[in-house]
């Protein structure tokens, strides 16, 4: 599938704002164009008296009067991240562990819809109505079943509190509040003051939710026969991996720690929680069958996506590749492949259909491209491809724009840098003359990487085993915040470990 493009939604190329400079060529990039996604929309149901039977929407939720605004934004949410990830194991894995909790939920008569996201970002949510969702990166993250029935409990806990329906209204009184205010009040810091107000007064409610979510998720799990300190255990390995995301700018962010702030009092507040039920024997973990569960599991970029190996690029569905220069680091965004460098230079690689379009020079004219520096337009050929280049200028970046025809594929080569760069030249002409159809061997070679679990042999080290992981520069880095091993641990002979490879 061609990552399409359309109007409506803008991307960033750095989840970091401390890089001012590199955040300012994304936004001048996304400035240039806009973007849309495919989806999909396919789900699962878990109910209180079954959890292995799949029934239809309307079976489910005929008694549910939150259930409509769930369906309403279901296709939303599997658009933004990638659709349903399809794997039985992975499924009845989440099935089990969700049975187990929904039996002795706060609403008995709730049912509860679970999605597993297709997205390698880390993210648990959830929506009035049972719609829960869970990202496969969440769920390649969690070491054992505990820590996942703790996300899952935690979000069924803001279900059958009413918590988004209750979000809902007071973000409605807010904005009704402010409407009127700013009718009657004539001075418009007064305003500004009384708005900004109401913005803490729900951050102060939101924060409150996910306390309470904590306290009857925590409860919830325990009372499914969990360990209880799952909870803050795997709050603090989320914390732990988005100190290694943050030594990655290029990394997929960690958005579960955006909208569940992970804080040491919020941790200490769990233990507390976890304490209270030290003595009803809630003790299991599930590690060895939850590792047995995502053994095999996809892990980071989805294939139909194409694949990132260190500064190569591969779409084996539309037989493509490219390469980035030396020191970038690429990132496979929901519509765009984007990569930045150093001197604060970056890439955006993207795709449209033809539609019909046969002149390459006239596309890029179209209109698409903002601040298209007039006469620029020059036509080429990339490795056999018809193609066209040109420049655009807009605010203090400078962007070489390369398009080029295969088929009824037109494909987008953006490169962008500050203006009176020397080096977007040389990097845009690098990057152009990569971009070529793969060849049969490449073909061949090219398999999706996913979660491994393996057992430490005899002899066997953390440099060894974390030796083996495929797709990153920082193996050993990775391998600890997968298993969320602190620095200075060491392994013990038959323990079983992830590790990423083919």
């Amino acid at each position: 599938m061609v990552k399409q493009i359309g109007f409506g939604r803008m991307m960033s190329l750095m989840a970091r704002p401390a890089k001012a400079s590199r955040l300012g060529a994304a936004v001048a990039m996304a400035s240039l164009i806009a973007l849309t996604a495919c989806q999909t929309d396919d789900t699962y149901f878990i109910r209180p008296e079954t959890v292995a039977t799949e029934q239809t929407v309307e079976a489910l939720t005929r008694n549910d009067p939150n259930a409509a605004m769930g369906a309403r934004e279901h296709p939303h949410i599997l658009e933004t991240y990638g659709g349903q990830y399809r794997d039985p194991q992975v499924e009845r894995l989440v099935a089990r562990i969700a049975g187990a909790l929904t039996a002795v939920s706060e609403n008995p008569q709730q049912t509860f819809r679970i999605t597993i996201l297709n997205s390698p970002t880390i993210n648990a949510f959830a929506l009035p109505g049972g719609y829960l969702y869970v990202t496969r990166g969440l769920v390649a993250l969690a070491n054992d079943a505990s820590e996942l029935a703790a996300v899952l409990a935690h979000e069924m806990a803001h279900v059958t509190a009413n918590h988004g329906i209750q979000r809902q209204q007071l973000e409605e009184a807010e904005a009704i509040s402010n409407e009127v205010v700013s009718e009657v009040v004539p001075d418009n810091a007064r305003v500004e003051q009384i708005a900004a107000r109401g913005k803490l007064r729900l951050a102060a409610f939101s924060r409150q939710q996910e306390l309470e979510a904590d306290a009857i998720g925590i409860r919830t799990m325990a009372e499914a026969g969990y360990d209880p300190y799952a909870a803050a255990r795997f709050l603090h390995a989320m914390s732990a991996y988005a100190n290694y995301l943050a030594n990655d700018l290029d990394s997929q962010p960690l958005d579960f720690l955006s909208s569940h702030p992970s804080t040491p009092r919020r941790i200490e507040l769990a233990e507390e929680q976890a304490r209270q039920y030290a003595n009803v024997g809630a003790t299991e973990t599930g590690r060895d069958y939850y590792l047995n569960g995502i053994n095999g599991m996809l892990y980071g970029s989805n294939p139909d996506e194409g694949y990132i190996r260190g500064r190569d690029f591969y779409h084996p569905g539309l037989r493509i590749s490219f390469r980035v220069p030396p020191g970038f680091s690429m990132t496979d965004k929901a519509n765009a492949v984007v990569a930045t460098g150093p001197n604060d230079v970056a890439i955006r690689f993207d795709g449209v259909k033809a539609n019909g379009k046969r002149d390459i020079e006239s596309y890029i004219e179209s209109g698409w491209v903002t601040g298209l520096v007039p006469d620029s337009v020059r036509p080429a050929t990339v490795n056999g491809m018809p193609a066209a280049t040109a420049r655009a200028v807009a605010g203090e970046w400078a962007f070489d724009v390369t398009a080029i025809r295969d088929g009824n594929d037109i494909y987008r080569l953006l490169t962008a840098a500050p203006r009176g760069s020397t080096d977007l030249d040389g990097i845009a002409a690098a990057l152009r003359d990569s971009f070529h159809k793969m060849t049969p061997d490449e073909m061949a070679n090219l398999k999706p990487l996913r979660i491994r679990v393996v057992k430490v042999a005899p002899g066997d080290t953390m440099a060894s085993v974390s030796a083996q992981m495929m797709g990153t520069d920082r193996k050993l880095a990775l391998f600890r915040a997968l298993n969320d091993l602190p620095a200075g641990a060491t392994l013990s002979v038959g323990q079983e470990v992830k590790i990423v490879s083919q």
